[in-house]
């Protein structure tokens, strides 16, 4: 996740830049059930409304919980599927909360009503994002029911009202590119507290539609709004938050957006984003999933590093013996291509490589959705790129 907040304040207000501080454990996605009501053009687990045999009890849930409360994970996401058709959603969000995590709820939004916002605010959670793909037609086209669009507006002005700090999550394609500013002036119109721009990722029913992704234009227009509108924010004092996920690009072409308007901050800036260091799929984001298998992150579903069920997550992770992590876990990672010779890959850690991996079976390839010009990653001129060679797919390994 890449904080455009963060960094505008850092702009507007610079600290001196310190040590690098790494979290104490990874942040974990948890996708605790695969039913959904839903089946959205771009999710990634292929849901659908219907049980799923061998998911995740509750007991093994809380056992997992207690693992990786020692593992010093700090925050986790609750996600599906829709979690709220998990019958024992909240007291596994009780409990975490009682363990001392932060807690976040990823929805889709149209559950929440009358019926369960006390519940839901009575848990505490620290975040609830919900899905907007659009204005009503396109998001209800996304999201393949009509309706879904106000049921999930609706569920944003409950959870407003009810004190929990809420966002909207956009996950950007050609198909709704273009009313990214309509949803923007939405935000203002709703009050909401905080949007993430998720750039389309190779992975699950996304994969099947990767034709449809934003071509490289749409995404750098984009990110100059995005930019723009946080700097707005930033210069009022308004304390919302704005950040992106899923292409680690955003960081170097924030940093060619301060070079345009703050030149005297680019160093400084440079520095910190280099800090950041990018993509941490492996690294500082885990997945598990409803059957507890364990993954890099949320889009790599197609490779399986182990199962709580058999090993604990906290061993699980460590685990360098498997050549995805090795590489993951690597600085510098083994990168190949344009992604080799970038020289900003220290700021952007090669990116989103699940989608090398979809496309040419090699996580180390360069990434595709890139949108930066050679120029502006240095390779111009580049005679010849680095060759691919084969790189086996460990998939299932246990």
């Amino acid at each position: 996740m890449f904080r455009i907040s963060q960094y505008m304040r850092e702009i507007k207000q610079p600290k001196p830049l310190g040590e690098k501080r790494n979290p104490p454990g990874p942040v974990v996605i948890w996708n605790l059930v695969r039913r959904c009501n839903l089946t959205c053009k771009h999710c990634y687990s292929i849901s659908a409304d219907k049980d799923f045999p061998g998911e995740l009890t509750t007991d093994e849930v809380f056992t997992v919980m207690d693992d990786l409360k020692a593992f010093a994970v700090p925050v986790l996401i609750l996600s599906g599927g829709e979690p709220l058709l998990r019958p024992d959603i909240f007291d596994i969000s009780r409990r975490a909360k009682q363990m001392g995590f932060y807690v976040g709820l990823s929805t889709n939004g149209t559950l929440i009503d009358a019926s369960n916002i006390d519940a839901i605010a009575a848990v505490g959670y620290d975040y609830v994002g919900i899905s907007i793909d659009g204005l009503r037609d396109t998001h209800d086209m996304f999201r393949r029911k009509q309706g879904a669009f106000d049921e999930a507006m609706h569920g944003i002005r409950l959870c407003h009202e009810a004190g929990i700090k809420v966002g909207m999550r956009f996950t950007i394609t050609m198909d709704n590119a273009q009313e990214l500013p309509q949803l923007l002036a939405l935000m203002d119109e709703e009050g909401v507290d905080k949007f993430y721009l998720s750039h389309l990722n190779y992975a699950g029913r996304g994969n099947k539609n990767r034709k449809d992704d934003v071509i490289h234009k749409a995404t750098r227009d984009a990110m100059d709004l995005l930019f723009d509108t946080c700097w707005q924010d930033i210069e009022v004092g308004r304390q919302r938050e704005f950040v992106t996920g899923n292409n680690d690009a955003d960081g170097v072409y924030l940093l060619s957006w301060i070079a345009r308007h703050f030149p005297e901050r680019l160093e400084h800036m440079r520095q910190r984003l280099q800090q950041w260091g990018g993509n941490a799929s492996g690294v500082n984001i885990a997945n598990i999933d409803n059957l507890g298998d364990v993954h890099p992150d949320t889009f790599w579903w197609d490779y399986r590093l182990g199962n709580v069920r058999q090993r604990p997550f906290s061993e699980i992770w460590q685990d360098t013996t498997d050549p995805l992590m090795a590489g993951l876990k690597a600085r510098p990672r083994p990168l190949k291509g344009r992604c080799a010779a970038c020289m900003h890959r220290e700021i952007c850690g090669g990116n989103t490589r699940v989608r090398a991996w979809q496309l040419t079976g090699d996580p180390w390839a360069e990434d595709p959705a890139c949108y930066l010009t050679d120029e502006e990653i240095g390779v111009s001129g580049m005679e010849e790129r680095l060759q691919l060679t084969p790189w086996s797919k460990q998939r299932n390994r246990a």
